[in-house]
């Protein structure tokens, strides 16, 4: 019997800059994982795949990533999204300094 479906985002890495991106709604890219279009429809997950996969120019690495809903939007589940939202982990700049100030 096949695992039934999770809510997934959409997440990359923005092509320039090589933040950690996730598909909006709207088609834009964020780069706060509680903006990102949860999606629960295992079909409609894998057209938005497609569709940015397909935008090569401003992304690398596009997948699909188990969130949950949270009170303020998407959570991850798994330790690597969690990892991949807070930035490098070799000292604190980008995301880690803004969260401390």
């Amino acid at each position: 019997m096949p695992k039934p479906f999770t809510p997934k985002v959409v997440t990359a890495n923005a092509l320039i800059e090589g933040d950690v991106i996730y598909l909006a709604a709207d088609d834009s890219w964020v780069r706060d994982l509680a903006k990102a279009e949860v999606i629960t429809d295992e079909a409609i997950a894998q057209m938005r795949l497609l569709d940015a996969q397909a935008r090569a120019s401003e992304t690398v690495g596009v997948y699909l990533a188990d969130v949950k809903l949270g009170t303020n939007g998407a959570e991850p589940t798994h330790f690597r999204e969690d990892f991949r939202r807070t930035g490098p982990s070799n000292y604190f700049h980008g995301k880690q300094a803004e969260a401390d100030a």
